[in-house]
């Protein structure tokens, strides 16, 4: 009785997928909401849920449909412990999906285009900017490489503007900033910091 999430950014984010002897299949979208998700995000150690989706927004699943009309209260350890319809009546276009608050996603805003601009990421609910105090080649280049950006060329500044301020430090070139050392809303390494910015060679 093994859950994940599919064709999301993250391991945090995506398609709701169960096993059921062997065999992996998917949870239909009706009646399904922020309680539901939540049961899924507190049961993948992902937080807790900022976005409940249906109608397949993460795309389509294949095998069989397990759950249909799943109604948690929010409070259970496990998505079986969901009560839920034994009959379904829907196709893989209604795969449910959650985004949970531990997944992280970035962007690049106010440049030339998406490879260019201040560093924004998405994380528990809410977009935030990244301090400058270390961002350097390493962290850019793992930013740059996620995004699809190819390389690093400069590494501007720009001032915080959005509530949240992360903090990220690699150790290595890592598959995203997410597998970095990070920190989150803690001032002693933000302080006097300026927003992080990047602009890689791509377009």
């Amino acid at each position: 009785r093994v859950l994940r999430l599919a064709g999301g950014r993250s391991r945090c984010e995506g398609r709701v997928e169960l096993e059921q002897e062997g065999t992996w299949g998917t949870v239909c979208d009706d009646g399904w909401d922020i309680p539901d998700a939540d049961v899924v995000c507190r049961q993948l150690r992902c937080g807790h849920a900022v976005r409940a989706h249906g109608n397949a927004s993460f795309g389509r699943g294949h095998g069989p449909i397990l759950r249909d009309e799943v109604g948690c209260e929010g409070h259970e350890r496990h998505l079986w412990e969901c009560p839920a319809a034994p009959e379904h009546d829907c196709s893989h276009k209604e795969d449910a999906g959650v985004v949970c608050s531990e997944h992280q996603e970035w962007r690049l805003s106010g440049g030339r285009d998406g490879c260019a601009g201040r560093v924004e990421v998405f994380f528990r609910g809410t977009w935030s900017t990244v301090c400058d105090s270390t961002w350097y080649e390493l962290e850019a280049a793992v930013l740059c490489r996620t995004l699809g950006c190819g390389n690093v060329l400069q590494r501007p500044s720009f001032g915080h503007t959005l509530p949240g301020k992360m903090l990220y430090q690699c150790g290595s070139l890592q598959p995203s900033l997410a597998q970095c050392h990070w920190t989150f809303n803690k001032s002693a390494p933000c302080h006097q910091s300026r927003a992080a910015g990047v602009i890689c060679n791509g377009t």
